[in-house]
């Protein structure tokens, strides 16, 4: 028992180690640049949607447009004529990832807020700034700083033409990034790129979105257009965003309801996509305003066709189709597929190994995706992660540390395979992110190094207390040697779960003062051979003679109810087998004790000076032999405690008391086997409820009735020796001679 501790200490060790490591801002970071990683590298890529696309300003675009090297320097009347030429090839919003600041040639600045004001579904971005700001009290004094952040739109003509205007703010760590936000909490829940982009592109959801909200009467809803043609340009799409936005975070459980509803609701197999979109949209406002990228591959997946051949109408490398812009969203921005050094570049797990990586305006197409098939990633929380790892961490040190290294290192192994396949099969199919690298590369190594030392140490402990024993039974050198296995032993001595079995001759001492020596050892071998037979008939394990006594055990590695059943059986056999022993030998007045407990105790060599027997040593075996000598006092046959008869069936028991031995700390619980049930007489079953009835007023102290009701049984079984035995502790608890703090519970004074 006190290994499985040491093992669970080590697990806990291991598994709180884990959690706290990833907890901490270091294992995310582990996490982020190790586990995301991996998780993608197996994963491979993916296929995007297909309603997303990307028209790049490339190297080549300034050289075959015939303009000026620099997009800065370019006229807007070539973004005029794209969006032209986009709306002519169906695209549904077209969103630029350009910032239009400041004016240029005015004619071209008209056309281009023109195109954007026919187009009805032109997304600008807007530039976030952030600064440091001090804080001053009335009279000037500086109290603080805070951070201040201020969206700055494009020049107003576009601004007012656009139909939304959103920032794209990246949380980059390094030179790398991994999530974005659909919402800038910190600029007025304004919404982001991607996630305006969404709300236009699925606007024709907007009625049957809406009749949600207002079925559900929830508080605000009326501050809603009715109708998303209410909504012109000039960003109102953005203030209905905004506004909804505001009306989830009022209402808590509005998320919940809504989804719900819109389960019953479109519940049809017809209504399927119906409801996979609106829960999209309940999604992108209710969840967490920043979201984990889940990248679809390398630089150029998401289907990007150059600038100039959109402008051209026509690109010998493109594939037929390519321009069909047709019910997609089209990200206008720098993604060049061929220079690492592109402005506005991020790097990413599947930055290509020339150096190219992710374009600004591709992660933004890529976040839009995630949002438009609700699959961005799914991270665990804080409680579910913690509660992985600690879960991870235990079981791992346990498999290492308490069973064999044989067994435990593949186990181990099979099991961080296991939980590999299982992360990467949610990350696969469901976007599930789960701690990876913490795991596999922290709590494993650990749990195999702490777990394979703690064998290494209880080993060498164990060698070193098998030494000490055995210095008791053989010469130092060989108990070295034994203990370093250089000498195989005979018999391997080991502690066990086993029933032990005592029995006592009764009258062995007036036996032995009137017989010859010569017959009485004939007597007594036949005595032990008759008592053997149903021993053996019942398979036990180890036989000890004791004089007149035996003491032998049935022996398990875990405690298990069949050795107890066995030992329960032969003592029952034992008891008939003495009966027909004494028909044999009439001149014999003897009879057979026997006592029953069940425990651990030590089998193997006992002795000394040169001679040995296999001995049963332990507190079990010596509790077995106290609970045989109660049948002196109560003048039974077969007692047994309770540890014993627990869970058996088939017996006829008498329950007795609790019983403190002399010596004992502990009171134990015993019982008299009567006989096996099926085989017991009916006068039998009248004895053992009678007696209960009386016990049961001697363990409630009531004593003048307890007296009264042994008393009364006694007229019918004059030789019953519980009844005298518990008549005469009535009496004496009633002259009060005896403590009665426990009356349950009798204390022998003697053996």
């Amino acid at each position: 028992m006190r290994r499985w501790i040491k093992g669970l200490l080590l697990g806990l060790l291991v598994g709180l180690g884990g959690a706290l490591l990833g907890l901490s801002p270091l294992g995310t970071e582990f996490e982020l640049n190790v586990g995301k990683a991996w998780l993608f590298n197996l994963r491979g890529e993916i296929s995007p949607p297909s309603n997303i696309a990307i028209v790049g300003i490339n190297g080549q675009t300034s050289e075959q447009l015939n303009l000026p090297s620099s997009p800065r320097d370019w006229p807007r009347s070539i973004h005029a004529k794209l969006i032209r030429k986009l709306v002519k090839l169906g695209a549904s919003v077209i969103v630029f990832d350009v910032f239009f600041k400041k004016p240029k040639r005015a004619a071209d600045d008209v056309a281009l807020a023109k195109e954007i004001n026919n187009a009805g579904r032109v997304v600008l971005v807007e530039k976030l700034t952030g600064k440091r700001q001090p804080i001053t009290d009335s009279e000037g004094r500086n109290r603080g700083i805070v951070w201040v952040e201020e969206l700055l739109p494009p020049m107003e003509p576009f601004a007012h033409a656009a139909k939304g205007l959103a920032p794209f703010p990246l949380p980059k760590i390094d030179a790398a990034v991994h999530d974005f936000w659909t919402f800038k909490t910190t600029a007025s829940d304004s919404p982001t790129m991607p996630a305006i982009a969404v709300q236009i592109y699925k606007q024709e959801l907007y009625p049957e979105w809406l009749g949600l909200i207002k079925q559900l009467h929830v508080p605000g809803n009326e501050q809603l257009p009715s109708t998303v043609a209410d909504l012109g340009n000039d960003n109102q799409i953005g203030k209905l965003m905004v506004t909804t936005r505001h009306l989830y975070e009022k209402n808590p459980e509005l998320s919940a309801k809504i989804a719900a509803l819109i389960q019953s609701k479109y519940s049809e197999e017809n209504s399927v996509e119906l409801k996979n979109q609106l829960m999209m949209l309940n999604n992108l406002y209710s969840e967490l305003p920043q979201r984990f990228l889940n990248f679809y591959g390398a630089p150029g997946t998401i289907r990007t066709i150059p600038y100039q051949a959109v402008i051209n109408g026509n690109d010998p490398n493109l594939k037929k189709g390519a321009l069909d812009f047709h019910n997609k969203i089209v990200f206008v921005g720098f993604s060049d597929l061929y220079d690492p050094g592109q402005p506005d570049r991020f790097y990413s797990v599947f930055t290509n190994d020339d150096g190219i990586d992710l374009s600004g305006v591709e992660i933004a197409a890529t976040a839009c995706a995630n949002l438009l098939t609700d699959r961005a990633l799914t991270p665990l929380g804080l409680m579910q992660t913690g509660g992985i790892l600690l879960v991870f961490g235990i079981i791992m040190a346990i498999l290492i540390y308490l069973l064999p290294a044989i067994t435990g290192v593949p186990l181990s192994i099979a099991l961080a395979i296991t939980y590999a396949v299982g992360a990467q099969w949610g990350f696969n199919t469901h976007e599930l992110w789960m701690p990876l690298a913490t795991p596999l590369l922290a709590q494993f190594p650990l749990a195999l190094f702490l777990g394979l030392m703690g064998q290494y140490f209880l080993e060498r402990h164990r060698g070193q207390r098998m030494r000490q024993t055995l210095n008791y039974y053989v010469p130092d050198n060989i108990a070295r040697e034994l203990t370093e296995n250089r000498l195989d032993p005979s018999v391997a001595n080991k502690v066990v779960y086993s029933t032990c079995l005592a029995t006592d001759m009764a009258g062995f001492s007036t036996l032995a003062e009137k017989m010859p020596p010569d017959e009485l050892a004939t007597v007594l071998n036949d005595y032990f051979d008759t008592l053997a037979q149903p021993l053996k008939k019942h398979h036990v394990d180890v036989t000890e003679f004791r004089a007149d006594a035996i003491m032998c055990a049935w022996t398990a590695a875990t405690p298990v109810i069949d050795i107890r059943r066995k030992a329960v059986t032969a003592a029952l056999d034992a008891v008939e087998a003495i009966s027909l022993f004494k028909e044999r030998y009439n001149q014999v007045d003897t009879n057979i004790r026997i006592g029953l407990e069940a425990g651990t105790v030590y089998v193997g060599h006992a002795g000394g000076g040169g001679h040995f027997v296999f001995s049963i040593v332990g507190d079990c075996a010596n509790t077995a032999s106290r609970v045989e000598s109660l049948n002196k006092h109560l003048k039974t046959k077969l007692l047994a405690t309770g540890s014993v008869i627990e869970g058996l069936d088939n017996l006829l028991i008498r329950q007795l008391s609790k019983f403190q031995f002399v010596g004992k700390t502990e009171a134990l619980p015993i019982a008299e086997i009567v006989s096996a049930y099926d085989s017991a007489s009916p006068r039998q079953h009248e004895f053992c409820e009678r007696f209960s009835d009386a016990l049961d007023l001697f363990h409630k102290a009531r004593w003048k009735q307890a007296e009264s009701g042994f008393t009364g049984f006694l007229e019918n079984y004059p030789d019953d020796g519980p009844a005298q035995f518990y008549l005469s502790w009535c009496r004496r608890y009633i002259s009060g001679s005896a403590n009665t703090d426990e009356p349950g519970v009798i204390r022998m004074e003697a053996k």
